[in-house]
């Protein structure tokens, strides 16, 4: 399902809504594509917001889809893998203001999706975030650790990213992982002012000034995450990984894996 864009002023806000909860997966990534297709088409000077619906921003990877893709043979993450980074670094690298609007629950490759946003603003209740992956048998693929760490700076991602913990709203404020917190009432109308701060005529100023702040993580990706991400197959799908996803699996199904 295409995800809305809605104008607000010369703001976009993208909606997702691929499916409930935004899980992600292959149609999330189409669904993505498409809508920074349309931006650049149709809002290219516009500056974006990206939210959720209802109580969750999204759940991250799709366990229903990825699970059995990892227990297949290690050469078909090849092409997933680098579809799914390929949404993040499009996000990433967007060369306009983007604020992530964290309307609810943020886990996993969601909690990614809203930190390689420029500024997030997130719900002050009833919210959860963190980063799963270690703990379920997924290996952090380093692209991404990279991105986090210039989000978030090193000690927080490193925490966030090998522990697995589940933060508050309030926490997540404190160690600087979102920007500010708002009521879910007001959640939209603060990450659309802060999204148009930057004036109309000053936005290739910005999108210049961008480029220089992440040249650095751009090249470390490049140099340093790209070849270590090619081991990144072999981990996702070892004995023990799998082992973990079935464990995991069950947890959340209440039955036995068939894969």
């Amino acid at each position: 399902m295409s995800w809305t864009i809605e104008r607000r002023g010369r703001v976009a806000v993208v909606t997702m809504t691929t499916n409930p909860v935004n899980a992600q997966n292959r149609a999330f990534f189409a669904d993505l594509h498409d809508a920074f297709d349309r931006l650049e088409r149709d809002h290219a000077d516009s500056p974006v917001v990206l939210t959720g619906t209802g109580s969750r921003f999204s759940a991250g990877l799709d366990l229903d889809e990825h699970f059995p893709l990892f227990a297949g043979h290690p050469e078909a993450l090849t092409p997933w893998f680098q579809e799914y980074r390929a949404t993040n670094m499009r996000l990433f690298t967007y060369p306009r203001p983007t604020v992530a609007a964290v309307n609810g629950h943020a886990f996993a490759g969601g909690l990614i999706t809203a930190a390689v946003c420029d500024h997030r603003i997130a719900v002050a209740e009833r919210a959860r975030f963190g980063l799963n992956e270690v703990p379920i048998g997924i290996p952090m693929p380093a692209v991404y650790v990279r991105m986090l760490t210039h989000a978030w700076g090193a000690p927080v991602a490193s925490r966030a990213c090998l522990l697995g913990e589940v933060f508050t709203p309030e926490q997540a404020h404190a160690l600087g992982m979102v920007h500010e917190l708002a009521p879910a009432g007001d959640l939209l109308d603060r990450a659309v002012a802060l999204a148009g701060r930057i004036p109309e005529d000053c936005v290739e100023q910005y999108a210049f000034t961008k480029r220089a702040l992440q040249a650095g993580v751009l090249r470390d990706i490049a140099e340093l995450a790209d070849p270590l991400d090619r081991e990144l197959s072999a981990v996702m799908t070892s004995d023990r990984a799998r082992d973990a996803h079935r464990r995991t699996w069950e947890q959340l199904k209440g039955r036995p894996a068939e894969w």
